[in-house]
C-alpha cells in the first residue's frame, strides 16, 4: 500500500532535459516573430524618413521590410515553430508595412501636391491593403497556394515604393517628371484596386513547378540579376510592373481558352462543400 501511494519520482536527468527542451522551444519561437518585428521596424523607419524628406531611404526601407517579411514564415517552417500568435502578428505587421507605410511615403513624396485627391488616394490604397489581408486570412486553406487572389500586398508596396525610388534617383523621363503627382496617383490607385481583385497571381509556392524549371530559365534569371544589380531601382520597378499585370494577362488567357479562374473555382468548391455539410447536419 505504501509503495502504491508513494509519489512517482522523476530522475534529475530527465527533469534537466525537460527544462532544456522548454528553454530551446521558447527561444526558437522568438526567431520568426523577431523577423516580423524587424519587418515592422523597417516600415516604421521608412515612415519616419519620409516625414524627414528622405524619400529614397524611405522606399528602400520598405523593400527591407519585404525581405524580413519573406523570411519569418520560412524560419517558422524550418524550425517547426508555427503558431497562431505568429500568424496574427505577421498579418498586423503586414497591414502597416505594406499598407500604411507605402501610402504615407507616396503621399509625402508626390500625392501631397494633389490636395484632398492625393490623401484620398493614399487612404484607398491603405484600405485595400487591409481588405486584401483580411480576405487572405479568411481564405487560408480554401484557395490553392499556387495562386494569390489579387496582387499580394508586398508586391503592391514594391510597385508604389519602386516608383518613389525611381523618382528620387531621377530615373523618370522628363515628360513624366512634369506630371509626377498624377502618375503617382495612377500607380497607387492601380496597386490598391489590384490587391482586392479576383485575378490569379502566381505565388511561386509550388515546388513541382520549381523542380521542372528548364536550364534556360536559370540562365535568363542570372542575366536579369546582373542587370538588376547594375541599376536596382529601375530593374525592380520594371519587374514588379510586369508582375502587377501578369495576373490580368493570365486571367485573359483563361477567358480566351474557356478555362475557369482557379481562385474562384476553389472558393466555389469550398462553398458547395459547406452547403452540403449544413444540409446533411440539418
Amino acid at each position: 500500500m505504501s509503495n502504491q501511494n508513494a509519489p512517482h519520482r522523476v530522475p534529475l536527468s530527465e527533469l534537466g532535459q525537460r527544462r532544456i527542451q522548454a528553454v530551446k522551444s521558447k527561444g526558437i519561437y522568438v526567431l520568426p516573430n523577431a523577423f516580423t518585428a524587424a519587418a515592422l521596424f523597417a516600415a516604421f523607419y521608412g515612415i519616419i524618413q519620409a516625414m524627414n524628406g528622405d524619400f529614397g531611404t524611405a522606399a528602400v526601407a520598405v523593400f527591407f521590410s519585404m525581405l524580413f517579411d519573406g523570411m519569418d514564415g520560412r524560419v517558422a517552417r524550418l524550425t517547426h515553430t508555427q503558431s497562431e500568435f505568429g500568424v496574427q502578428m505577421d498579418s498586423l505587421a503586414d497591414a502597416i508595412s505594406f499598407g500604411v507605410a507605402p501610402a504615407l511615403i507616396v503621399y509625402e513624396y508626390a500625392l501631397v501636391d494633389l490636395g484632398k485627391l492625393g490623401w484620398a488616394t493614399a487612404f484607398i490604397y491603405a484600405l485595400c491593403a487591409i481588405l486584401r489581408l483580411a480576405r487572405f486570412n479568411c481564405n487560408v486553406g480554401v484557395v490553392s497556394k499556387n495562386y494569390f487572389q489579387g496582387l499580394p500586398s508586398p508586391a503592391a508596396a514594391a510597385l508604389v515604393c519602386g516608383f518613389v525610388w525611381l523618382g528620387v534617383e531621377n530615373k523618370l523621363p522628363e515628360f513624366v517628371v512634369e506630371h509626377r503627382s498624377w502618375l503617382a496617383l495612377i500607380v497607387t490607385f492601380y496597386a490598391g484596386l489590384t490587391m482586392v481583385c479576383n485575378a490569379p497571381f502566381f505565388s511561386g509556392k509550388s515546388y513541382a513547378v520549381v523542380r521542372t524549371i528548364p536550364f534556360w530559365v536559370i540562365a535568363v534569371g542570372s542575366l536579369l540579376f546582373i542587370v538588376a544589380s547594375s541599376n536596382p531601382s529601375l530593374s525592380i520597378f520594371i519587374l514588379f510592373c510586369i508582375y502587377a499585370v501578369s495576373g490580368f494577362a493570365y486571367q485573359f488567357w483563361l477567358y480566351w481558352t474557356g478555362r475557369p479562374n482557379p481562385v474562384l473555382q476553389d472558393i466555389e468548391a469550398h462553398q458547395q462543400e459547406a452547403e452540403e455539410q449544413n444540409s446533411a447536419s440539418a
